[in-house]
């Protein structure tokens, strides 16, 4: 060996097998762990909807309520429009056009009649969850939003997806697209 050549380090057989052992130890109990971190993340790709790849947002259920409303017949729901709290602290500074990241959801239920009170309508059979998730430059070409509607947590069909825009730029144009006001 001369000197300008390093020297080389030799293993014993023992010393590798032990190595090997300890990284497929580490593999084996971590490969686990990070496959559950990433199921835990959110819904899987196949449950964005078409054309804009909007997902149900995660925890959304603790989100804060935005306003209540009753849809009258044929679909006789009941809904509440709760709002991330982007979309909170804009609505409540009165702030249009909502700024990026704001997310608002509708969630949907079929009425009932309560069956301890008679004059109550109640929460029946969920019907749908609709997202609305504000990115200017993701969704430009639709007022700045990207529409989800999903029944039993899958998205519901590109065609259904293509009438979002054009519902919300008739009827609401005025207030960014949104239809939902704060409720008092």
């Amino acid at each position: 060996m001369t000197p300008t050549e390093p020297a080389k380090k030799r293993f014993s057989f023992p010393t590798v097998i032990v190595l090997a052992a300890l990284l497929l130890v580490v593999l084996l109990t971590c490969v686990p762990y990070l496959v559950s971190i990433a199921l835990a993340e959110g819904p899987a790709t196949a449950d964005a909807s078409p054309i804009f790849g909007v997902t149900i947002p995660a925890g959304y259920r603790q989100w804060e309520l935005v306003a209540p409303a009753e849809e009258a017949a044929p679909l006789d729901e009941l809904r509440a429009v709760v709002g991330n709290q982007v979309a909170v602290d804009a609505y409540q500074a009165g702030k249009l056009p909502f700024p990026d990241g704001t997310i608002l959801v509708k969630r949907a239920w079929k009425r009932k009649q309560s069956p301890e009170f008679a004059s109550a309508t109640i929460p029946g059979a969920a019907t749908t969850i609709q997202v609305m998730v504000k990115d200017p430059r993701k969704y430009a070409s639709t007022g700045g939003w990207g529409f989800g509607r999903f029944v039993n947590g899958k998205p519901v069909d590109e065609a259904q997806h293509r009438t979002c825009f054009a519902c919300h730029e008739a009827r609401a144009k005025s207030r960014d697209y949104v239809f939902t006001r704060l409720a008092p």
